[in-house]
């Protein structure tokens, strides 16, 4: 060992040391905050499945790979940083010796050639993956950036980390090749060679190099050490854990869609028969109130804003983006942290819980931090603004694209339940339909005896539940399907095409009430929970004698289609429930509803997001426009699992939208530019809302929206229904 190789020698085994004692310390302040949430026990179930969904979203990169180029780089650039790992643990045995090497693997020629490439490949990707975050910077003129809010020195120090120590890869590689002290062949690592070729043989050459590239690993340890909140560094290993504890592992898509996680408390659902706000948990108060699954979510946010680039909210100058939302927890939680660990906190009533010896020590900043309300106005001091708060749609775009499965909805939910349930705090208009929803069963206060005025005029017979007893579906109606106008249509083409088709159906009738979607998205889990309860027992005496599989029921409201199928079960509810649009594809491919007339001029499609991003429901409503209508489909640049957002979702149906442009009127828009004269939807709120947004561009005359079912009856039955005059079909 000559003098270089001690010196280096030393200088690597004392910024390893720092390093090393620095991250531990980290870590171990990491899982004492996340470990300061609710319990979550549920997350430890199917630990089969979650760890098959783990390696399947990590290793296949199945998130990533949505967006093209952008997934292929990041791709490239983690197995290089996984694989390349060992060749920086190879570097401490370079910086004793120039001609070491790995022990074992280190002088195969497999091993080299995959490093070699791997190597390439990860330049290229990191260098892609800087420059998209340079083309995409906030401060670039012209258009949004997903990066707006994202701390920027972040992601580019950790870029360049990555591309030195690739580079410095290379260039021991090429030390070694001048000095004659490298193993593998040339057809193995071309570009090991190349540089080789153009170095100097400096003996010394090798450990300095190797040297420098474990001073800057080491330095990217020690940065991110102190910085326990770099959500774009220590996601690469928060990533594994928060993926394999996500909600539900065996759903194709976002670990957040789909049903709502019950209100509990102490890691148990909440009975409201017997619970007690003093002695139980209402929803979210405070930032340890979350689960420790949620401090995970907050933790391992990557500030990419893939969840910001497709949120409603800020895409229409909402005050909401679901990456800013996240890095104020996690920051808030971080930053009272030492007041929490101290032992320090509110309990239900509002009292300390800490001895002032306790707090004693605690900095002032945490203390401080910990008199900060969740919710609150900038006036108030307040971690989240109530209009943040107040601006989500729920429509699932965030949790449907983050790459490390953050569930936002759940937990703006929470936080959401404790403003209505405890605090009364919530949008003032939204009160109306919550005293509808008790008093009238239905968020429009329409009186129950009129639920079955659409029947009137149908030219047969609408069977009720309890006069018949052979029936293959219950149809759901649902309040926007009963008493509003256009919902109605809808509803009455439905039920004119199953008895068109011979499908024995039935309906409840007065004894439908609202399926409480409404409730439970704006946070009021007690009226959820009666009106649900009383539907539970509706439908269960309705199939009494029946199991599941003959337990159906056809839903055209996409929020009652996922509250029925996904979320009465927590209620013992357990139904087979499909929608309309899937109901009516099946009718048609078997020869049972026969489109004879093709409905004239372009159509475009709506997913509604609780049809489709929420429930994977994308094809049926496709298929049925196919058969109905001239030509194809005509697709909006942001379709399917992308799908823009009416605006209706969250309870926001019944809140005004003050702030920003209308997000109806945005999708409006998107839709007028393919040029098609029909807007075919499938979900009533979507109806509403693209309706007016429509009218509000004054277009009213030349565009149409319209259900789905709608389409398909103008090209089953092309003269009037039933004594019903039908709307032309568009014009082309």
């Amino acid at each position: 060992m000559g003098s270089v190789q001690i010196v280096t020698t030393i200088l690597a085994a004392a910024i390893t040391a720092v390093a090393v004692w620095l991250a531990v310390r980290a870590v171990m302040k990491m899982v004492a905050v996340v470990r300061l949430g609710q319990p979550a026990p549920e997350r430890f179930a199917d630990k089969g499945a979650r760890t098959k969904k783990m390696l399947v979203e990590t290793a296949g990169h199945t998130r990533m790979f949505k967006w093209g180029v952008v997934g292929a780089a990041h791709w490239f650039v983690m197995v290089a940083f996984v694989v390349l790992s060992l060749l920086v643990l190879e570097a401490y045995f370079e910086v004793v010796s120039t001609t070491a090497g790995l022990p074992v693997i280190g002088h195969w020629t497999v091993f080299g050639l995959a490093t070699e490439w791997i190597g390439i490949l990860g330049l290229v990707g990191i260098v892609v993956l800087m420059a998209i975050r340079l083309r995409n910077r906030p401060t670039r003129p012209g258009g949004k950036s997903r990066f707006t809010g994202s701390t920027m020195w972040q992601g580019y120090f950790v870029e360049w980390v990555v591309l030195l120590v690739l580079i410095f890869g290379f260039l021991i590689r090429g030390f070694k090749v001048a000095t004659d002290h490298f193993e593998y062949p040339a057809w193995a690592t071309p570009l090991s060679h190349a540089v080789g070729n153009a170095l100097p043989a400096w003996e010394a050459g090798v450990s300095v190099a190797a040297l420098i590239k474990i001073t800057i690993s080491m330095t990217w340890l020690i940065v991110i050490s102190l910085n326990v909140t770099m959500g774009v560094a220590w996601h690469r290993f928060l990533a594994f854990p928060n993926i394999f504890f996500k909600r539900d592992p065996a759903k194709p898509a976002g670990s957040g869609l789909g049903p709502l996680r019950p209100m509990t408390s102490e890691g148990k659902p909440l009975d409201f028969e017997e619970a007690d706000p003093e002695k139980d948990q209402f929803g979210v108060a405070q930032v340890e109130q979350f689960t420790w699954k949620g401090l995970l979510d907050f933790s391992t946010c990557t500030e990419c804003g893939r969840c910001q680039s497709q949120c409603p909210a800020w895409n229409t100058g909402k005050p909401l983006s679901p990456k800013l939302l996240v890095l104020s927890l996690r920051d808030h939680a971080y930053a009272k942290a030492p007041y929490l660990l101290a032992g320090g906190g509110k309990d239900l009533t509002g009292e300390e819980k800490a001895t002032a010896a306790q707090l004693a020590h605690v900095d002032v900043l945490a203390l401080a931090e910990a008199e900060k309300p969740l919710i609150g106005t900038a006036e108030e001091g307040g971690v989240i603004d109530p209009d943040v708060l107040w601006s989500c749609t729920t429509c699932g775009a965030c949790v449907e694209q983050c790459p490390v499965d953050i569930e936002h909805v759940d937990h703006i939910v929470d936080m959401r339940r404790y403003q209505v349930l405890i605090e009364s705090s919530f949008p003032s208009e939204a009160g109306v339909m919550l005293r509808n929803l008790e008093n009238k069963g239905n968020p429009w206060g329409a009186p129950q005896n009129t639920r079955e005025d659409w029947t009137k005029g149908l030219g047969f017979e609408v069977p009720r539940v309890g006069e018949v007893e052979d029936f293959e579906y219950l149809f759901w109606v649902g309040c926007a399907g009963a008493f509003e106008d256009r919902a109605k249509k809808t509803t009455r083409a439905v039920a004119t095409l199953l008895n068109e088709a011979g499908v024995k159906f039935a309906i409840l009738g007065e004894g439908e009430t609202c399926s409480g979607d409404p409730a439970r998205r704006i946070g009021n889990e007690f009226v959820f929970q009666m009106l649900a309860q009383q539907n539970v027992e509706t439908l269960n005496e309705a199939f009494e004698g029946r199991e599941k599989s003959k337990r159906k029921i056809v839903a055209t409201c996409p929020h009652c289609f996922n509250t029925l199928g996904n979320e009465y079960g927590q209620l013992g509810g357990e139904f087979e429930v499909v929608h309309h649009t899937q109901l009516l594809a099946h009718l048609v491919s078997t020869g049972k509803l026969t489109p004879v007339q093709p409905v004239d001029g372009g159509v475009t499609y709506h997913d509604p997001c609780y049809l489709g991003r929420h429930n994977r429901v994308f094809t049926p409503p496709r298929e049925v426009l196919g058969s109905s209508i001239e030509g194809e489909v005509t697709e909006m640049p942001r379709n399917s699992e992308r799908s823009f957002c009416c605006g209706a979702g969250g309870a926001r149906m019944w809140m005004e939208e003050k702030i920003g442009k209308r997000i109806n009127v945005d999708r409006v828009e998107e839709a007028m530019s393919t040029g098609a004269k029909t807007i075919a939807v499938g979900c009533p709120f979507c109806s509403t809302m693209l309706s007016d947004g429509v009218n509000g561009k004054g277009a009213g005359e030349q565009v149409e929206v319209i259900d789905v079912a709608s389409v398909l009856l103008r090209s089953v039955k092309p003269e009037p229904a039933s004594g019903e005059k039908q709307p032309a079909p568009a014009a082309g």
